[in-house]
Order: C-alpha cells, then structure tokens, then sequence
C-alpha cells in the first residue's frame, strides 16, 4: 500500500536520512513539515530494540488482564444479587472497558513492532475503538467514585437514588457518551482534512500523539479539548474522594493505617495517581515542543507515556478495586476451592 503522503516520504528518503542525521541529535527549531518527514521517515523505519522494548509493557500487562478480568466479569455476571447491585454493574461495565482497551492497544502496539502496516480505513476503527474504550473506562471510573460518595454520605437513600433499573440507564448513558466524543473529534479531524495519511498507515499512537501536539491548529484544539475533559473527570474522581475523606475522618475509621479504609482509599488513590501520571507527562511533553530537547528523546517520551503509564491502570483497577470487595473475593475463593476439591476427590469405585 502506497498512499501520497507516505510516497513523497519515500521519494524523499535520502533528504529525511540526512535531516535526521542533524536534527534527531540537535535543538534546533523545526517547523512542522520537518517534523512530518522526520516522524514518517522514523515510523517506516524505526529503531527496532526501542519499539520492541516498549512492547514489553503491553504485552505483560494484556496478559494480567486477560488473566483476571474475565475471572471477574465472571464471577459478577454468575451471581444474580451480585450483578443486580450499582456498584458491580459499574466495576463490570469499567473492566469491560479496560480489556477491550487492552486488547486493541496490544494488537496495534505489536502491529508497529512487526512493521506490518494497516488500510487507512482499519486504523481509522481501531483508533476510534480505542478512544471509546478509554472514555468508557474513564467515564466509568468516575462513575464508580460518585456512586461510592452517595452510598457513603447518603446510605438511607442510595437505593432510590441509583436503583438498579437506573444503573443500567446510567451505563448505557456512558457508553453513548464515550461514542459520541470520539465521533465528534474524528468529524472534525476528518472534515478538516486533518489526518496525516503516512500516520494512518502506520497506525502508531505515539507517533501521532507527537503530530498532534505540533500539528494543526485544528488537531491541537482536538488534542487539549480532550485533554481538558480527562481532566474534568479526574478532578470529579479527586473532589469526591477528598470529601468522602474530610467528611469521615471523626468517624473513626481512619484511626489505624492498617485499616480497611486506609489501605482502600491508598489503593484507589494509586490508581488515581497513574491516571494523572500521564497526562502530567504530557503537559512538560508538550511545553517542551521537541523544539528544546532532541525529537529522538521526545519519541521516547510518547512511547513511555502511551505504552506504560496509560496502560498501567488498566491492569492495576481490577487488583486494586475489583478484589477489594468481599463479595467478589469470596466467590473467587470459593470457585478456587471447589476445583481442588474436585481435583483430589478419590475416584469411584470400579463396579
């Protein structure tokens, strides 16, 4: 497959090769159409070891998800007075999100490794599943954070505010929401004719995440609109937690840091913290402009933000939130139990 942009790179090599060779390892100023040689010609022919070396985290982090995830979803779907409570539907409804994320990210990622390139059309739909599933997951993590605030501070209450028949309104709601953003930003991008087709090919996130934040003035808006939103949710996340924190604290349960409490609230406060890590890696990313440090190390920066700190939540929320709850851990132990059973139980007797 040959498409204009990624032919005129291709004409062009010998010039690239030799951009390279000055401003890979330079501070100079680049202006965009540079920087578009620059990350094509990086992104046909890139350094093997680093990509594959980042395909490490993916790769370890699907298979701890495939490991754990559907045991979960198991388990809350199986049960019937566990899948008719608000706050397993949405734990179900966000580990879905975050293995379909896993899932998608992982195959694009080893995609890149192997240098096999896609139609622009089937980039075009893996990007746009993978924004849906990272909105849903976020939106769903939010979600989770407000329902436990009214369970806490409004426990008489909870169940008329968010019945099940609710939740599921609810979680239909966010699944809307999460294909609705993404379809308005690729309209956008699309119309505006925005979409670097040799990035399409190619079909790397970081990669374009570096074009976004040196591209267009229409593709920057996109990119900090979105930005700001993950913010928005995330400040959501954080107000709750710190209110449901100032608001018990007399209550005695933060007594001890050993507590339940403590412990519970450390975890999903270190899940919190990998939400932002990220996109305060993206911020001193962006100020940065690969105009002040050498492009080579700006790639290197994508790679880690894109292939291991927004992965890593993904992976961590089932440990940290869905084997929290007793429910959940008891039906897993019990399963657990009946399988040794059945592997030691003497067999019968021959008759």
């Amino acid at each position: 497959m040959d498409l204009p942009g990624c032919a005129s790179v291709r004409r062009e090599n010998g010039t690239v090769i030799r951009l390279r060779e000055t401003d890979f390892n330079s501070s100079s100023d680049l202006d965009y159409t540079t920087l578009l040689l620059l990350l094509e010609e990086w992104s046909l022919t890139p350094s093997g070891t680093n990509v594959k070396m980042f395909l490490i985290s993916p790769v370890v982090c699907l298979v701890a998800g495939v490991l754990i995830i559907p045991t979960i979803l198991f388990v809350i779907f199986s049960r019937f007075k566990i899948r008719q409570e608000t706050r397993y539907m949405l734990l179900g409804n966000a580990l879905l999100s975050d293995l379909i994320y896993l899932l998608f990210y992982t195959l694009l990622a080893a995609l890149n490794a192997a240098y096999l390139y896609l139609p622009k059309e089937a980039c075009v739909l893996l990007l746009f599943l993978l924004a849906v599933a990272y909105c849903g997951g976020l939106f769903t993590a939010a979600a989770i954070v407000v329902d436990t605030y009214i369970a806490v501070l409004f426990p008489l209450r909870y169940i008329v505010i968010l019945p099940p028949s609710r939740t599921k309104k609810i979680i239909v709601l966010l699944w809307m929401c999460s294909g609705a953003f993404p379809t308005i930003f690729f309209l956008v991008l699309w119309t505006t004719h925005s979409f670097v087709p040799c990035a399409l090919e190619t079909c790397s996130v970081p990669v374009m995440l570096i074009l976004a934040l040196n591209g267009t003035d229409v593709v920057k808006l996109c990119f900090w609109l979105s930005t700001t939103f993950i913010i928005l949710c995330l400040s959501v996340i954080f107000c709750c937690y710190a209110m449901l924190y100032f608001k018990t604290k007399h209550s005695g349960i933060w007594e001890s840091i050993c507590s339940r409490a403590s412990v519970t609230f450390l975890m999903h406060n270190t899940v919190l913290f990998f939400y932002f890590f990220p996109l305060l890696a993206l911020f001193v990313e962006s100020f940065l402009c690969f105009n002040a440090i050498r492009l080579e190390r700006g790639i290197l920066v994508s790679l880690t933000v894109c292939n291991v700190l927004t992965i890593l939540p993904k992976v961590l929320f089932p440990f940290l939130y869905g084997l929290r709850y007793r429910e959940i851990s008891a039906s897993l132990k019990s399963i657990v139990r009946r399988k040794q059973l059945h592997l030691v139980s003497p067999a019968p007797p021959p008759s």
